[in-house]
């Protein structure tokens, strides 16, 4: 795999293999991702044409709904599946692997802004800024709104355990939070958006 990998070459690769009729079944995902670890641009556009809407879904319920956002990070995630491809063993599905992949990819995300955030003001003057924005107009019905005015570390729990179905072990794995602070954002994520929802 080339080491320069960008974004630039994950659009490129994408935009050739449109072109391309390549010979690969198209449900043979074992011998696509084998020759995209030996460096084939054709099949890991495959991959990617496959995947993209699944982990584009994933990013942006994990961002709030910020499109362009959820557009960086996925593309962020295809960027670090072709760099770490090569680590890829087959234990699970692909799918499952890509998916873990994202969401660190995310959580990475939301860590880098949180220390961009610390150096401005401390703790408290995040949170009551926070706090502050947290003017909300009655009667909102949509449920993917709802999701995205959560709490972040709500938000994210909800989404990795009852949406994308994380046990709280792997939520605590992931997210570094204790399995017992899962369970609390948990219990009060669903509790905001009852509350929300029957405004």
């Amino acid at each position: 795999m080339p080491a320069s990998w960008s974004k630039a070459n994950t659009v490129t690769a994408v935009a050739q293999a449109t072109d391309v009729t390549v010979a690969f079944a198209a449900n043979d995902e074992s011998s696509l991702i084998a020759a995209s670890q030996q460096g084939d641009c054709n099949a890991f556009a495959i991959l990617y044409r496959q995947q993209r809407d699944r982990i584009f879904a994933l990013c942006w319920r994990m961002c709030a709904g910020d499109r362009a956002l959820a557009e960086d990070l996925t593309q962020d995630a295809f960027v670090q599946a072709w760099r770490k491809l090569g680590s890829f063993r087959g234990d699970s599905a692909f799918g499952t692997w890509l998916h873990r992949l994202s969401v660190n990819v995310v959580l990475g995300d939301k860590r880098r802004q949180s220390r961009r955030l610390q150096t401005i003001s401390d703790a408290d003057q995040i949170t009551e800024s926070t706090q502050g924005s947290l003017d909300w107009q009655g009667g909102d019905r949509d449920l993917e709104r709802a999701i995205a005015r959560l709490p972040e570390r709500a938000r994210t729990v909800l989404i990795l355990n009852t949406i994308e179905g994380y046990s709280h072990a792997e939520i605590s794995k992931a997210t570094g939070m204790a399995e017992g602070s899962s369970k609390a954002q948990l219990h009060r994520a669903r509790q905001l958006l009852q509350q929300w929802l029957n405004e």
